[in-house]
């Protein structure tokens, strides 16, 4: 994983090299178009986001950072989550007890 950053303006895009892990194959899998800036790039779903910075936190030892990265987009994306693909992964992946916490916290808006 590495990522870019403005440093004007402080934006920061991260970027992650695709594996043969399933988690990764499964998220590329579904990663869909956007435009941003009037350029056209593939981004990772709201879930797999969740997810893979779930996953972060739980390498790094409990980053609040990526946990909280992961809460602002279950709260944004909240109501168009599919919830199935994330109780299944964040098992697969051994995030449950952090899936679960960030609900638990969750401002949904």
């Amino acid at each position: 994983m590495f990522n870019l950053i403005d440093i004007k303006s402080g934006d920061k895009a991260d970027f992650w090299i695709l594996t043969n892990d399933s988690f990764d194959q499964s998220r590329f899998a579904r990663r869909y178009v956007e435009e941003v800036m009037g350029m056209r790039i593939m981004v990772s779903s709201p879930e797999d986001t969740i997810l893979a910075k779930l996953r972060w936190a739980k390498l790094s030892g409990g980053s609040e950072k990526q946990f909280t990265d992961a809460l602002r987009v279950y709260e944004v994306q909240s109501e168009r989550l599919d919830m199935d693909y994330l109780r299944s992964w964040a098992r697969k992946l051994g995030v449950e007890p952090l899936l679960q916490k960030l609900q638990g916290e969750a401002e949904t808006l």
